[in-house]
């Protein structure tokens, strides 16, 4: 399957693609709304729930709109690179994580990510309410694990 076709069926297979595809995929994040699909021995992520898709991609853009200056992504059209996108998503959630939780959280695996983010909502009303500028220390300080599983963060010296 060349990938023309893979990215035909792909579009077909999953109409509902998880915005966090990145962070479930690196297994350091789960979700009780995603579904794993495989295609041409490639493994994908889809939402069973639109809503929750819905809810997921406004805090994504939040998040992107609020690290782009950390990121160093100054040009708010162009796509992530997969490192940043994994920083943003995997060091965003955490930072969540952390920030209704507790600072060991920050250690944990996010066990759901639907969860976490309907429990965002309730505490702060809208995603633009967030403490970005302290999350944003979560996102930059998120190191990528290069091979088999999750990312860490750097401990400041």
């Amino acid at each position: 399957m060349d990938e023309h076709e893979f990215h035909q069926a792909l579009e077909a297979l999953n109409q509902c693609p998880c915005p966090f595809e990145k962070a479930i995929l690196s297994g350091r994040c789960a979700c009780i709304k995603c579904q794993h699909l495989y295609i041409a021995e490639r493994e994908t992520v889809a939402c069973t729930l639109p809503k929750a898709q819905d809810r997921c991609i406004e805090l994504l853009k939040q998040l992107y709109q609020n690290a782009r200056f950390a990121l160093k992504q100054s040009d708010l059209s162009s796509p992530l690179s997969h490192i940043k996108a994994m920083k943003m998503q995997c060091g965003g959630l955490l930072a969540l994580q952390t920030i209704l939780f507790s600072k060991d959280a920050s250690i944990q695996p996010i066990k759901d990510i639907d969860a976490l983010v309907t429990k965002v909502q309730e505490m702060f009303g809208e995603f633009e309410k967030l403490p970005y500028q302290e999350m944003v220390k979560f996102i930059s300080h998120y190191q990528v694990r290069h091979r088999k599983g999750g990312g860490e963060f750097k401990k400041d010296t």
